[in-house]
């Protein structure tokens, strides 16, 4: 996510403002300093989007609608079996594995960012939410808790993107190492496997 001055002003601005909310959170990351990010000054970044809380409103915004646009085909093509969870899963974990800001946005604001701005949730993710919960449903046994299923995935994939799995040298190994990707990628299928009695 590297800007140029050939970029529009706002979209600079979403783009540093995304860099620095996911690396800093909230309270890290000051205005100046993203108006810096972006190449421009603090008047510039406040007649383009505002104050700091319209600012991170419109980056997460843009990162819930960014990551419903990823989801969109593999929902509308989505098929009641385990090879449709499935593909709906991965194409999640793939999403988040091309755009770790966006996971680390998220992450952020689940660890206590902005906890007055709930509308953002209501509005933006439950329904995305809501939706991929009623297709699980569809594939799902009749023991099956399809809501928690969901957001299993959601935890275990930005658990693993953020944290990783060390390995026997006690490095980290996360979604950038395609090996650990791939590995992290079957052992979600066969936990949604299990979750959803599939």
């Amino acid at each position: 996510m590297t800007s140029t001055s050939a970029d529009p002003p706002l979209e600079r601005i979403l783009d540093a403002a995304t860099r620095l909310f996911a690396e800093r959170g909230f309270a890290g990351a000051p205005t100046r300093l993203i108006a810096e990010a972006a190449g421009l000054n603090i008047a510039t970044v406040n007649y383009h989007v505002g104050g700091k809380r319209d600012l991170y409103l419109a980056v997460m915004e843009r990162a819930a609608e960014r990551e419903r646009r990823a989801l969109a085909e593999a929902m509308e093509t989505f098929t009641a079996d385990a090879a449709g969870v499935h593909r709906l899963a991965d194409r999640y974990l793939d999403f988040c594995a091309a755009h770790p800001e966006i996971a680390a946005l998220w992450l952020r604001r689940w660890l206590s960012e902005e906890e007055d701005i709930v509308s953002l949730e209501a509005e933006r993710v439950r329904p995305l939410v809501g939706r991929i919960v009623e297709l699980a449903q569809r594939a799902a046994g009749p023991e099956a808790d399809a809501e928690y299923a969901v957001w299993s995935v959601i935890w275990n994939v930005h658990g693993f993107l953020r944290g990783g799995v060390l390995d026997e040298r006690g490095r980290r190994l996360r979604g950038g190492d395609e090996a650990a990707l791939q590995r992290f990628r079957r052992s979600l299928h066969r936990l949604v496997d299990g979750l959803l009695d599939l």
